[in-house]
């Protein structure tokens, strides 16, 4: 009965949706609902697997391949995070944009890393 369920596809989408709405709670609290639609927004960064050919391949790793998912992105990403926002007078918002992309490339190597 376990190999009828897809793990694989259940941990990815569950990372995508789920996980968002926990990280969603580090956020204030008249923000947190805010922070989490911000962070399912930003899984639009999915758009340039339409460059790719094939379009989904299940075996190939999103990290380095896609435009949007190299390593230089990921550095901006990162940096999204840790901008003291506050200081700056900069809009909170994102902090959760930075989040949001972060966590999607964790989620998209983990979905390579850990099951292939």
């Amino acid at each position: 009965m376990l190999e009828a369920i897809p793990w694989r596809t259940i941990t990815h989408y569950g990372l995508h949706f789920v996980a968002p709405l926990l990280l969603a709670m580090f956020f204030r609290k008249d923000r947190r609902w805010k922070a989490y639609l911000i962070m399912l927004c930003t899984m639009i960064i999915d758009a340039d697997h339409l460059l790719a050919d094939p379009l989904f391949d299940p075996n190939r790793m999103s990290i380095g391949f896609h435009p949007l998912h190299t390593y230089y992105a990921i550095a901006v990403y990162a940096i999204l995070c840790v901008i003291p926002y506050e200081r700056l007078h900069w809009p909170w918002w994102l902090r959760a944009v930075g989040v949001g992309l972060m966590f999607h490339m964790f989620t998209d190597w983990q979905d390579y890393a850990l099951w292939m």
